[in-house]
């Protein structure tokens, strides 16, 4: 009986270690981890294709960056604006309010400062100037969104087409050695995969920025049109 607990306690001890060693050896492997298998898949996946995504990956988000700092520096406090102009036209007339708009940045600024421009002309010239320049600053918010969807469908059809053209090589590769063993076509397909498991990697994470800054770009237009109705009516008390 001791002689069963001692053998089932070496072969315990035996286990135990090698459960410690081979964890031992899983996060030596983590630790080698996830920046080197990512250069390593990245090299795998061939220089061509998978530069070229990433190209796209680089010019796609410098042009979110852009465009979500523009943004974020177009957000006007509205109703602080046209509680201001209110009070210059109350005070000092359009000249006052238009060195509001003046001092005040953003486009329903820039809208505002259109419209105090044209109210001499009357208020429909004023709803008219407020309407045109309403569109160029619209115009202004939406620059070079275009190429950001433009690099979101460019990347995952990189990535197959990366995906086509190794698995014509991995063909290739069976014609050759005349042999369809895994072994022959295993490493050319890997390769082949790669390139649009990045494509699609990097399609995801511009599709994200892209969501945001459209959001962002109809609540701006939405505070900028309820922001020119307010306008338009605050000409039409001033001037009566």
């Amino acid at each position: 009986m001791k002689k069963v607990v001692k053998a089932l306690s070496v072969i315990g001890f035996m286990f135990f270690g090698a459960v410690q060693s081979t964890f031992a050896q899983e996060t030596v492997t983590e630790a080698k981890t996830f920046h080197q298998i990512l250069k390593q898949n990245f090299i795998d996946g061939g220089p061509g294709f998978m530069g070229i995504v990433l190209v796209a990956l680089i010019l796609g988000l410098a042009i979110a960056i852009e465009r979500i700092i523009y943004l974020n520096m177009a957000t006007t406090n509205t109703k602080k604006l046209l509680a201001n102009v209110d009070d210059a036209l109350s005070s000092g007339g359009v000249e006052a309010a238009k060195e509001v708009c003046r001092n005040t940045k953003g486009p329903v600024a820039s809208i505002f400062y259109q419209g105090l421009d044209r109210v001499d002309e009357g208020v429909e010239e004023a709803e008219k100037a407020v309407v045109a320049y309403g569109g160029v600053q619209m115009g202004q918010l939406e620059k070079n969104v275009s190429w950001i969807s433009l690099f979101i469908a460019l990347a995952p059809m990189l990535g197959f087409m990366g995906t086509v053209i190794g698995m014509i090589g991995a063909f290739n590769d069976i014609a050759v050695a005349n042999d369809i063993s895994p072994a022959v076509v295993a490493g050319g397909i890997k390769v082949a995969l790669l390139t649009t498991v990045f494509g699609l990697i990097v399609a995801i994470i511009l599709q994200i920025f892209y969501n945001y800054i459209v959001a962002k770009i109809d609540s701006i237009v939405n505070n900028m049109e309820d922001a020119s109705i307010s306008l338009v009516d605050l000409l039409v008390k001033y001037k009566k």
